[in-house]
């Protein structure tokens, strides 16, 4: 996979050619006042793809995986360490709903702007009826920096979780769950 050398500070200068989502969060994060660095890649369409762009940028790219109930009544986007596994029962239990599945891919480009693959919390800027809720892992919270797609998975970004706590995730307006999803990594080895 490619990825551009160089780290930069904020937005592309020349955002002609980008996507609209992904500019209207660069759009966003200005107009907050937060300082991110952006890196430039190939798609990121995996947690493979992440981990090369972690191994440049230096920091975990979360998972942010667009869940929905059976019945679709109720939809999440629950946000966890990339290394962490994801277990539907364990999710679900710890969320209090019935067992999840993966939401429709037009439902989540209705409501956060992003296809497969682009999943990212800053999709929720978008979702102005508040119909998905926000899921967080605690130890994402714990971390020093944040890091996400804006939106498109060809650019990834570092926040600082100050900024994540104190600006970016008020100014989402969605209210955040906080869960403990356990660390089953070790078990299996």
């Amino acid at each position: 996979m490619y990825i551009d050398e160089t780290i930069y500070k904020g937005r592309p200068e020349d955002v002609s050619g980008r996507d609209e989502n992904e500019v209207r969060c660069y759009d966003f994060l200005d107009g907050l006042g937060v300082a991110y660095e952006r890196i430039d890649h190939e798609p990121a369409n995996n947690m493979e793809a992440c981990r090369q762009v972690k191994s440049r940028f230096g920091l975990d790219v979360c998972k942010n995986l667009f869940l929905s109930t059976r019945n679709g009544k109720k939809l999440y986007l629950v946000v966890m360490p990339g290394e962490k596994q994801f277990r539907t029962s364990v999710v679900s239990k710890l969320i209090g709903t019935s067992r999840l599945s993966f939401g429709p891919e037009d439902r989540m480009y209705e409501l956060l702007g992003v296809k497969p693959g682009s999943a990212s919390i800053l999709g929720l800027m978008f979702d102005s009826e508040k119909k998905v809720q926000l899921v967080v892992d605690k130890s994402i919270l714990e971390d020093e920096f944040f890091g996400c797609h804006p939106c498109k998975n060809t650019s990834s970004l570092k926040i600082s979780m100050g900024d994540m706590k104190e600006k970016v995730i008020p100014a989402l307006d969605h209210d955040m769950l906080v869960i403990d999803i356990p660390d089953q990594r070790f078990e299996e080895e």
